[in-house]
This record gives structure tokens, sequence and C-alpha cells, in this order.
């Protein structure tokens, strides 16, 4: 094994414009805010997105104007409403969406995982979903019954980003016993080309050794790993920390309006080079550390 260990500039220098990308996370979970702040100072261009229930992180994408089509199962705020940002940018025709539900999406990252073109369901016949992406699904009939099926395309993307909980420094990434699970990210790392994370804690390699069930992604699928502390700010890592509701309010109270959308870009990501400095801006280590929570790693 070799180690993983880089920085920020480095794994995201790698994503060129016009990528698809997989974006990890669910709602205001484990969204993996560094890796975008990141790719907006890198002014990536062109991007598809393929996403579960995605919040902050394709709203500051569609801010920057870094989003040409958007695959995925809901784009919004949770509780705190609709996304602006990634709102205005689909009514003004810049951003291109293909809807699916969530058992469908399952389908295509699963065959992806397995290495299949595509996989069957039934679950959007009957649907307007169908009709709008035709590249991504096709009607058959099963072999065996006759009876009327959908094809389901694998999700194949570029690369995949995710933002972990703890992992040693060859990439074996271990998830806390006390979790929340209602997302993909599995999934879609196993599903993934190039694949790179971002992680609370980096641990020593024999405390994955000792808990070798803990680890939901092996070292074999990881290109590129950094350690991030609080790297899902101001959304929250199940275990570690809640989100920050307050901050949270600021970035949608500022994407009232493009202007103050991209205000908020320039004082948090681009005059913050570095993810320290980001958490210097927002009040320091100290102020994080209130969103705690226990932690088992």
């Amino acid at each position: 094994m070799k180690s993983k260990l880089t920085t920020l500039q480095d794994a995201v220098t790698r994503i060129p414009d016009g990528a698809s990308i997989a974006l990890g996370g669910s709602l205001l979970r484990r969204q993996p805010m560094a890796l975008v702040h990141e790719m907006i100072r890198q002014r990536k261009q062109n991007l598809t997105l393929l996403t579960w229930a995605t919040t902050l992180a394709s709203d500051m994408l569609a801010a920057s104007d870094a989003i040409r089509r958007w695959e995925g199962i809901y784009a919004g705020f949770f509780r705190h409403g609709l996304a602006p940002n990634f709102r205005r940018a689909v009514q003004n025709g810049q951003i291109e969406t293909h809807d699916y539900s969530e058992s469908a999406f399952v389908a295509r990252f699963r065959a992806a995982a397995m290495g299949l073109p595509f996989l069957p369901s039934k679950a959007l016949l009957g649907t307007g979903m169908v009709g709008k992406s035709p590249d991504e699904i096709k009607p058959i009939d099963c072999p065996f019954s006759g009876q009327p099926l959908l094809a389901l395309k694998a999700a194949d993307s570029d690369f995949t980003l995710l933002h972990g909980y703890a992992a040693d420094e060859y990439g074996n990434v271990q998830w806390p016993v006390v979790r929340d699970s209602d997302d993909i990210d599995q999934m879609m790392a196993s599903a993934s080309k190039r694949l790179i994370v971002t992680v609370e804690k980096i641990i020593p390699h024999q405390q994955v050794r000792q808990r070798p069930a803990l680890t939901y992604i092996p070292h074999t699928l990881v290109e590129a790993l950094i350690e991030v502390p609080y790297a899902a700010h101001p959304t929250a890592t199940d275990g570690f920390y809640d989100e920050d509701e307050a901050a949270l309010k600021v970035w949608l109270a500022a994407s009232a309006t493009p202007q103050g959308a991209q205000a908020w870009l320039e004082e948090y990501v681009f005059s913050c080079p570095q993810r320290e400095d980001y958490i210097e801006k927002v009040g320091a280590m100290s102020a994080l550390k209130a969103f705690d929570v226990a932690r088992e790693f």
C-alpha cells in the first residue's frame, strides 16, 4: 500500500473543465465543502454533477456558474427551503436537469459498481422522467416475461468527491458505529473511476486493522485523500459535529440575489486560499467546536 495523502489544491487540479462528477453527502450532512470551495477557487467550469440529495455543494457551484448539467434526486436546502442559486440557474436555462426517483438513481450507481452498462427497473414507468432523459433511460422488454421495463444507464462519472469520517494514510476510510446512513456514498465509491476523499481525521493503520468491519471504502478505490477537519462546514458530519444553522442562513440570505452570492464567495472562498483561512473567517476552531458531538475516533 502507498500513502494517498495530498492537498486540496493538488486533488482538485486533477479535475478538468467539462468533467462529470459524482458528489456525495445527503441533505445537510457530509457535503464535500472543502473540495467545492477549492473547485470554485480554481474556477472549474462546464461540469456535469451526479448527486444524491444535494444542498449547499451544488448551490455554491451553481452560484459560480460551474454547472452545465445535473442528474439527481433532489437539490434544495431541506428544512430551509429551495436552493436559490441552483433554482435561478435552472430557470435561466444555464443548467440542464435530469430528475430521478431514489430507487432509479440507486440502480444507476449499482450498475456502475457492478461493471454493467445498465440495470432494469420499473421505478419510472408512467412518469415524464423517461422522455426527459432518453440518453440514460430506454424502454426494454423483459426477455423472460415480455413485460415492459426500463433500462437505466450506469451512473458513470469521471470523478467522485466524498467527505468521510476517518481514514488511514493509505485511503481505508472508516465510519463510526453510530451514524446516519440515508445516503449512497458507499455505492458511489464502489462505482467510482477516480475517487477523491476528504476526512475529518487520519488514524493509524493499526487502528483500521483492529476494526476492519468499519472500513466502508477500501484503499484500492481511493486516488487522493486529504485530512480536513470540519471539511463539511457549515453542513454536518454525523458523529463529529452538527450543522451550523446560523452560517447556512447567512449563505441563504446572501443568495437572495446573484450579487449577494458573489460577494459571499469573494469573502469566504476567493479571499481564503487555504482551508485554515476559511476556518479563521468563520470564527476559528474554538467556534466550530461548539457544534461537536461525541466522537468515536
